[in-house]
């Protein structure tokens, strides 16, 4: 491999670590059941539904974000490589994707507990 393989290849990794991640790569961050161990069923089936509806929102956002990464990063690679800068990375969205669906988890397990009956599904 000669220097400009090398460097290519440098590039190439760089820039694509810095690519958004989609909906399904990220992580759910973990939060206690605990926190809604207060709550009555009807009161978390509002709430797990209103989270739902913000992490299908934001499972949207996200997915659009890392598709336009993706493609300019192969714009930049392959035409034009100023396109390079316009690369966001993950963005603020993507950590409250992750808080929220740690906190859907934590409502479906606390209404298990409870032995309610809800049929919210996540995103």
């Amino acid at each position: 491999m000669n220097g400009k393989h090398i460097f290519a290849a440098a590039l190439a990794v760089a820039v694509a670590s810095g690519c958004a991640s989609n909906s399904k790569d990220i992580s759910t961050q973990y939060v206690s059941p605990l926190q809604y161990k207060d709550y009555e069923c009807d009161s978390l089936a509002m709430e797990m539904s209103r989270v739902s509806r913000r992490v299908g929102e934001l499972q949207a956002s996200i997915d659009k974000n890392a598709k336009q990464d993706k493609v300019a990063t192969g714009v930049g690679l392959v035409l034009f490589w100023p396109a390079l800068f316009f690369i966001d990375g993950d963005t603020p969205e993507a950590a409250e994707y992750a808080r929220l669906k740690g906190e859907f988890e934590a409502m479906q397990t606390a209404a298990n507990q409870k032995k309610c009956s809800i049929d919210v599904q996540q995103g």
